[in-house]
């Protein structure tokens, strides 16, 4: 029987913009979590979870951490811009970053930045364009007054870069970051600095929750993948088969690819954390690599080769994310949840509530 052919307007739904989450819930464990395993779904806290789970269980969290990677500038001329750092290039001070800016400046400018090198702050060159002449990211050379890093110039200099549907008059370079941001925006465990966006199902975890995993015997693991700003770049083709996934950067450690021999040895099940886990998991189990480059998009009809369980948040319309947690728990299963969440409330996207999936057979 043919996978059914589905188009952008198909991951389409209403959520009343009162539904979005604007802050974190007061404590992490405390969000709600809708388990979507069986239907109709059951309305539970998080704090729950590790009572839902089996021993021998395994647990893939995904440990980026994320930096603040916009930073505000000018040009030469004076014309403002605003530089979001997708990724540091190794062994240097070459990054690769989006520009928010009028006119885009030409090979060989200089940028100044947080007020330039005059200023107390650090300029760039403009390099060209990445990955190759037509790419849609600018890599450029920083220059600091003493010779940082790209992460130390970002830490001192640059801001959270949170998502375009929290507001928090993102437009002001004099804003600054709330503490509750640059606490909560991050995980618990987050190790590894690249991401310019959290993965969001791991920030519902704390110390507690943590521990009675441990206590109910279930396994916990590492993976890393530096959430792109593309996670936030909507679909513009009705025809899926058109659109280009954004790249991202991951690693699996060899402690985790052990780690998840075991579980199946053991027949345990396989829970991702996450959707930037699953696509982390399931590139290393279609290109045999555990670390390199994924543009991984997974839709309705992929066939999952490691992952059994996913816990995730509420994603965004005809986004990518609606097309990967539609192809792991099937497409009406989804939209029924989706439904159910809206009629109870429930509080969407990177700040909001999660829900726990199983892979339909």
């Amino acid at each position: 029987m043919p996978t059914q052919r589905y188009s952008l307007h198909d991951f389409d739904f209403h959520l009343p913009p009162e539904l979005i989450a604007q802050h974190p819930c007061a404590q992490r464990s405390a969000s709600r979590l809708l388990d979507g395993r069986t239907s109709p779904p059951v309305d539970r806290i998080f704090h729950q979870l590790p009572s839902l789970l089996q021993p021998g269980d395994l647990l893939v969290f995904n440990d980026t951490q994320v930096v603040k990677a916009r930073i505000f500038g000018e040009k030469a001329s004076g014309g403002k811009l605003e530089l979001l750092i997708e990724r540091v290039l190794p062994g240097g001070n070459e990054v690769v970053a989006h520009m928010k800016v009028s006119k885009k400046p030409q090979p060989g400018a200089r940028l100044h930045l947080a007020g330039g090198l005059a200023h107390g702050g650090f300029d760039a060159t403009l390099l060209g364009r990445w990955p190759d002449a037509n790419g849609p990211l600018f890599r450029l050379a920083l220059h600091g007054a003493h010779g940082e890093t790209p992460w130390q110039l970002m830490q001192q200099f640059g801001h959270l870069p949170l998502p375009p549907y929290i507001e928090r008059n993102q437009n002001a370079e004099e804003d600054p970051d709330e503490q509750e941001d640059a606490e909560r925006y991050q995980t618990v465990f987050a190790r590894h600095p690249g991401a310019v966006a959290a993965p969001t199902a791991a920030l519902h975890f704390d110390a507690d929750v943590l521990a009675n995993l441990k206590t109910q015997g279930v396994e916990t693991a590492n993976v890393t993948l530096h959430v792109g700003a593309g996670t936030f770049q909507p679909v513009k083709t009705e025809d899926l088969s058109q659109h280009q996934m954004h790249s991202e950067w991951y690693d699996i450690p060899l402690t985790t690819l052990a780690a998840l021999e075991r579980c199946r040895q053991r027949g345990g099940r396989i829970l991702a954390v996450g959707t930037t886990s699953v696509r982390t998991l399931e590139s290393w189990a279609a290109s045999g690599k555990t670390t390199g480059d994924t543009n991984i998009f997974i839709t309705p009809g992929f066939a999952f080769q490691v992952v059994d369980l996913l816990l995730t948040n509420f994603h965004l319309p005809k986004s990518t994310l609606m097309m990967l947690v539609s192809a792991f728990a099937g497409y009406e299963h989804i939209r029924a949840l989706y439904q159910h969440a809206i009629g109870q409330q429930y509080r969407f996207f990177s700040y909001g509530d999660a829900m726990l999936l199983e892979r339909q057979r």
